[in-house]
């Protein structure tokens, strides 16, 4: 048989080794291709999540009506994102979700209910959601309703006779009932004063005057000028956190 050259094996086994180096490079490509292509969907997924968080969570109370209210992340024109809303108590280790806020499109979530504890300190916290990414929860401050909620003003009836007027004060209610139905006033929770002021007519809002402060829900405003007009404001006022609310609307009447 004929004997083949040396060089000719050299050849081959030289193409061999080429053709290895070249597949293990191809390898190594697609496989730091592979890498590249997670690592740019992880970091778009990443700026979905940030560009979607919620901001601003923050409770609003207004005689125990909470609300939760909070804003979108920076990317406004995501007209699709969802909102997933939980609350606790402060201390408890276990969040609940808020199943009437849980996948909302809506950045408001009344939490009347869950904050019913007025003397508890409560958190809640939103995420988004948006084409299956999840954001990164959002936090609110501690919020304690008995503190922090705000007080509203009174309802303001007024009678006039001749020379003076009178005044019928009822104190806000709260969403919270009584056993036969009726709503709680927001008395029962505070030490709260009535605040009544009196405006005439050639003074401007500006210039009211305080006639009375008290827990009387009727008072009587005598020694007035007949074919004047009196405008009547008031508010709620609570000593012990020097608090105040805001006036009520004007109740005006003209003596005769």
């Amino acid at each position: 048989m004929p004997r083949r050259k040396r060089g000719t094996f050299q050849s081959w086994s030289s193409l061999l080794s080429m053709r290895r180096i070249m597949l293990s490079f191809l390898c190594l490509l697609m496989h730091l291709l592979q890498d590249e292509t997670t690592s740019l969907l992880v970091l778009d997924n990443h700026d979905l999540q940030e560009s979607i968080k919620p901001q601003k969570v923050e409770f609003h109370s207004l005689n125990f009506n909470t609300t939760l209210h909070w804003q979108p992340g920076w990317a406004r024109e995501a007209r699709d994102v969802l909102y997933f809303v939980q609350y606790k108590v402060y201390g408890q280790s276990t969040w609940q979700n808020k199943d009437e806020c849980w996948g909302i499109s809506s950045r408001v979530c009344d939490l009347t209910h869950e904050t019913s504890d007025i003397q508890e300190p409560y958190y809640s916290r939103v995420r988004a959601a948006l084409a299956g990414v999840y954001s990164n929860w959002s936090l609110s401050l501690r919020f304690t309703p008995w503190r922090e909620t705000m007080i509203g003003p009174p309802m303001v009836t007024v009678v006039h006779s001749n020379k003076s007027i009178t005044v019928k004060l009822q104190a806000p209610r709260s969403p919270y009932k009584r056993k036969r139905g009726s709503k709680i006033p927001m008395t029962n929770y505070y030490d709260l004063l009535y605040q009544v002021f009196i405006i005439n007519n050639f003074l401007d809002e500006q210039h009211r005057v305080l006639v009375y402060e008290g827990k009387e829900k009727v008072i009587k405003i005598q020694d007035l000028r007949p074919g004047v007009s009196y405008c009547i404001m008031a508010k709620m006022y609570m000593p012990m956190l020097d608090h105040s609310s805001a006036y009520s609307s004007r109740q005006c009447t003209v003596l005769h």
